[in-house]
Order: C-alpha cells, then structure tokens, then sequence
C-alpha cells in the first residue's frame, strides 16, 4: 500500500485530500504539532520553528504532499503577516529538506502546493503558462521561494511536482462561502470593475490532480490546478447568483472601498489575469468539473 504523508493536514485541501486519498486506498500520515491525535489518520510530530521533526515519518512514506502554510488571505497584509505567511511556508520545507538529504531511503516523490500567484497579482491580456516567469511582487516573491524549496529537494534525486492553484471551490468554508455570503444576502456585485479573471478549480479535481503526480512518473514541474474555463469576476457572481436563486442588480462595489477595508490584501480581489491549464490536459489530465456551471451544479 502506497504511504502519503501530508503537511498541513488541518487545512481546507489537506482535509479534503487525506479523504479522498482514503476512499482510493492510500495509507494516508500527517504531521503535526499535536503529540498524540485521535484523528482518523496516523500523526507524527514535527514544529518547524523549533527544527524538529519525527524521521520515521519520512523515512516510512512513499510520498510526500507538502500543503503547509499560514491562509494567505485571511488577514491583512502588515509586514509581520507577510513575513508569516513566507516563512511558514519556506520554513517548513527547508525542515524537510534537511531532514530528507540525511536519509539512505527517501520517498519517491515529493508534491508541493504553489498558487497560481506565482503569476503575479495584476490584470494582463496574458494567459499565463507554466514556462512564465516569477512576478516580482509579493504574491510572485512568495511562490518563487516556496517552489525553490521543491526544486532543492528534487536535486536530491526525488520527483517534484508543484501544483500552482487557484481559487478551490467547495461546499462548505474556504473561498466560495466567502463569495456567496453577500449573494445570498442579496448584495451580490462584482468586485471592482469586475473584469479580472477569476482561475478557479473543483476540490474533487484539485484531489485528482494530487493523486494523478503521486502515481504518474511522467508527472514532474510545475502544474497549473485551474479549470480550462476563463472567466471574470462579474460573470462569476452572475452565474453563483443564477445558482442560488438571488438578484444581481446591486451596483459595483467600487476598488477604493476594497482598499480600505483590506489593505493590499486587496489586489487578490481586483486583480486576476487568464491562467492555461493546457499543460495538464496534454498530459491526458480530464477534469469532472470544467466549466463553473457543472461545478456549482455539484457544489
């Protein structure tokens, strides 16, 4: 039986993963904080700011999924929660890294999250590609060194794959619950001028994509996790709206508003550029949930 450990197990994917990695069979292992856990999954103990970590539990996975790290858009962007957000994420892997290389056995694959901020937080005619460089802001600062630390350890002879991905859409928390809040409250309004693309992708396909880089060994670099639909803010509250039976009629809110109440947080909701998941569909990648009407059907 294939053995997958999971960082950042506690979170939105990571919970959805180990479940959906259950249902498929996998031997599924987290590793916490928590010195002893209940859980419907095996925990080994590990506290990256402490630099300590239980070997046996990278000594004994087949593969590893690396999701940890602080929620980028949770709270506002002071330079404190910047360097959190960086840290948590660079730290973490630097840990495993270290760890990994002092190892004679070594898990065949190693799976990084990324995001599709990698790209950037800005609005362009671009349809950005897994070949696109790094943006230099610091959503692209982020990515670039949370994606370094995979490809050190791919230097270690193990497989790397790095999904870069996008709004996740799933029925209860996360970002469509945010997003539906105010539609259901029959508020619902684009978000600015509302023309700023919106990359989004199922959890069940999110989940399948996960899956598919630990079993293909062709799978390697970096992926993006998005749906092969583009759309914009505005026709993304249109449709939700359509889909639960709400009006979409409230004007605008307008980008000064959203900068004052998040900060530069805010670019994550006025900007957006097109994100290509050709890369994924050449490999033979075929997604359940492709366009936002299926998606929301299901959700």
């Amino acid at each position: 039986m294939t053995k997958v450990l999971i960082t950042g197990g506690s979170g939105l994917i990571g919970r959805h993963l180990a479940r959906h990695l259950q249902d498929k069979d996998y031997e599924v292992a987290v590793l916490t904080r928590k010195k002893s856990t209940n859980g419907p999954v095996e925990a080994y103990f590990w506290d990256p700011g402490k630099d300590m970590i239980d070997e046996d539990a990278l000594r004994s996975s087949n593969a590893i999924i690396h999701l940890a790290g602080v929620n980028i858009g949770e709270k506002r962007w002071t330079a404190e929660r910047k360097l959190q957000i960086q840290e948590s994420r660079v730290k973490s892997g630097d840990l495993l890294f270290n760890h990994l290389k002092k190892l004679d056995s070594r898990p065949k694959v190693f799976i990084t999250a990324s995001a599709i901020g990698y790209y950037g937080a800005h609005s362009s005619e671009n349809i950005f590609k897994e070949t696109d460089p790094p943006a230099g802001d610091f959503l692209g600062d982020t990515c670039r060194k949370w994606e370094a630390v995979a490809d050190r350890i791919g230097e270690l002879g193990i497989r790397t794959v790095k999904i870069r991905t996008g709004i996740v859409l799933t029925a209860k928390g996360g970002a469509l619950s945010r997003i539906s809040l105010p539609v259901k409250l029959g508020i619902g309004s684009a978000l600015g001028d509302g023309r700023q693309y919106m990359p989004w992708i199922h959890m069940e396909d999110l989940c399948n994509i996960y899956e598919r880089a630990i079993v293909d060994s062709e799978f390697s670099g970096a992926y993006n996790a998005v749906a092969p639909e583009h759309i914009t803010n505005y026709d993304f509250t249109r449709i939700l709206a359509r889909h639960l039976h709400r009006p979409f009629w409230f004007p605008r809110i307008p980008a000064f508003a959203l900068r004052l109440a998040f900060g530069e947080l805010s670019v994550m909701i006025l900007e957006g550029s097109r994100v290509s998941s050709e890369k994924l569909l050449a490999s033979g990648f075929r997604f359940q949930y492709p366009d936002l009407e299926g998606a929301l059907q299901h959700l």
